[in-house]
């Protein structure tokens, strides 16, 4: 149930003292299990929630902070989010495509093939330059680097 799934994380969040409680619900499609009853017990637990989502499902009433995270030609079930991040570059869904999308922020994150923890790996470099110059061309745009990926945490 919602409320057995928020005592659970619950019980794995610290002290209090180390900071308010923030859950970010990610991985796959987090919207496939997420829904109102769910958000609305761990704001009760005292939880903010944040989701990353590809955006093909309808966000459910009260998570706090929303990236979409698009993948590809799929199409999009909401046009409002806090943050917009893609992943560059990806033929079908070009920086462009997503200019009606109201985001207070916009990210570029350079795309890397399993072998680039290290920072070797030229597509990985390339990427990383492709990212870099849409975003100086394009000053709405930030560039994302995943550091886990630089710090060969995969």
């Amino acid at each position: 149930t919602a409320e057995e799934l928020t005592a659970a994380v619950a019980s794995l969040w610290p002290d209090p003292a180390h900071g308010e409680p923030w859950l970010v619900c990610t991985g796959g499609e987090p919207l496939l299990q997420l829904d109102a009853p769910l958000v609305a017990a761990f704001h009760e637990a005292g939880f903010e929630v944040a989701l990353e989502t590809n955006g093909t499902l309808p966000v459910p009433a009260g998570v706090d902070w929303v990236c979409l995270s698009p993948k590809g030609s799929a199409p999009l079930a909401l046009d409002v989010c806090d943050e917009l991040k893609l992943v560059y570059p990806q033929e079908d869904a070009p920086p462009e495509r997503f200019g009606h999308i109201r985001a207070r922020y916009r990210f570029l994150a350079p795309m890397a093939s399993p072998r680039c923890a290290t920072g070797e790996d030229a597509v990985k470099a390339r990427n990383t330059r492709l990212a870099l110059a849409y975003c100086l061309s394009n000053p709405a745009w930030r560039l994302s680097l995943q550091v886990h990926k630089l710090l060969g945490i995969d």
